[in-house]
């Protein structure tokens, strides 16, 4: 057996073929400890350097292999645990993935807006639109609702209010057990963003749409008032926000959700403004914020897993027993002595087996009451179905009365300009 020094050119015997040398390191061990941890392979290790020089003692080399492993495999680790925390984070940082790498969101909200400043730019360019003075909305189908995504919150927010996220277009319907309804929205464009707390104060359904004086100024040509349909772009549910100008609404383009490009309103789609209108109500609390401030995730927390794990299920409250009035012993007593007859009323039933007498009447009281429920479920429906009908009466009215009041202000103001030009 051939020695090799530490500090020189050295044998790899299991590895390559005898005699074949490799270029020296500044030590040896080194290498050879690497390839130990890598290849898992025995090399050809040697101490008779050490025993050859004076004083060496035995075992001084393996002492020294075994300290050179711990370091390198320290090591080995370390940087194991910095790919997966750089892994990681990488991870979080991006959207998705596209066949030219990472996709940031910073990047997709920076396109949009450019794509929204080049459209914006080609409207500037169009000849203007004139639309008739009044114009009919269009058909008006049965549209049924579509549930959004569920989100989670980090924070406990009120339940059942609306939370308008306008940075995220994302508006929010808060649920129990910090989670909600997450609806994609459109949102005021430059210089037509607000914030503050509203409350619902009506609720429509295919709204006629008016343009405010101050919308037909910016804009030439816009019709007085739009009956309600698909062409309206109020859309097929109107939420009105207070004694505002602003609602919660559909729309009748939806290429135009996720956008800012309204006059301050928030606009859904139709199947998602339907869903939110069947479960909000007049007097829902609507905060608009211009970002909310707490965390949204779309997956469930750990926590509410193990939670659900450890919790037992909701037993019902057990119902109160009734019980049946007993005769006292001196009231037995005189019915069977005959002073008291068993036909005197309380006396008779308290002294019966079963109590079969006393339960007679309540059992024909609740018979009839059975009986006369489903008439007044009836009553009940028709009376609700009139109120609808009457309220939207009131609300067509009102529209009317409002479409004939701006009829009346145009024909004034052009009645105004006739007596100015004179004959």
């Amino acid at each position: 057996m051939s020695y090799v020094p530490l500090t020189g050119p050295r044998v790899l015997r299991s590895r390559y073929p005898v005699g074949v040398t490799e270029p020296h390191l500044d030590r040896a061990v080194h290498f050879n400890v690497l390839a130990n941890l890598c290849w898992r392979t025995p090399l050809a290790y040697d101490d008779s350097y050490y025993r050859g020089k004076a004083g060496a003692r035995p075992g001084a080399s393996l002492e020294y292999r075994m300290k050179c492993s711990l370091v390198m495999l320290t090591a080995l680790l370390s940087s194991m645990a910095a790919g997966i925390v750089l892994e990681v984070r990488t991870a979080k940082a991006q959207a998705n993935w596209s066949d030219n790498g990472p996709v940031y969101e910073s990047d997709l909200r920076r396109q949009a807006e450019q794509d929204e400043a080049e459209r914006a730019a080609r409207r500037k360019t169009y000849a203007p639109v004139e639309y008739p003075k009044y114009m009919e909305g269009g058909d008006r189908p049965d549209i049924p609702p579509v549930e959004p995504p569920v989100v989670y919150f980090d924070q406990p927010e009120n339940v059942g209010s609306i939370i308008v996220d306008t940075q995220n277009r994302k508006l929010y319907y808060v649920l129990a057990g910090k989670k909600a309804y997450a609806y994609p929205i459109s949102v005021g464009r430059d210089g037509f963003t607000w914030s503050g707390t509203e409350k619902i104060s009506r609720i429509a359904e295919w709204p006629s749409w008016t343009p405010p004086p101050e919308m037909r100024k910016r804009i030439a040509g816009l019709p007085v008032t739009v009956s309600g349909g698909l062409k309206n772009p109020q859309g097929a549910r109107a939420l009105y926000l207070g004694n505002t100008i602003y609602r919660i609404h559909g729309t009748n383009n939806d290429s135009t959700v996720g956008r800012a490009n309204s006059s301050g309103c928030f606009r859904l789609k139709n199947e998602h403004v339907v869903h939110l209108a069947s479960i909000a109500k007049t007097g829902t609390k609507v905060k608009v914020l211009p970002t909310y401030n707490g965390s949204v995730s779309e997956n469930a927390p750990l926590s509410s897993l193990f939670g659900s794990w450890s919790s037992e299920p909701e037993q019902p409250a057990p119902k109160p027993k009734q019980k049946m009035a007993t005769p006292s012993k001196k009231q037995a007593a005189k019915v069977a002595a005959g002073v008291v007859p068993p036909s005197s009323g309380r006396a008779a039933a308290a002294v019966s087996a079963d109590g079969k007498q006393a339960a007679v009447a309540p059992a024909a009281s609740a018979t009839a009451a059975i009986s006369s429920a489903p008439a007044a479920a009836t009553s009940a429906t028709d009376a609700l179905a009139e109120a609808k009908a009457a309220a939207e009466a009131a609300r067509r009215a009102a529209d009317e009365a409002v479409a004939a009041a701006e009829v009346a202000k145009v024909a004034a103001e052009a009645a105004k300009k006739a007596a100015a030009a004179g004959p």
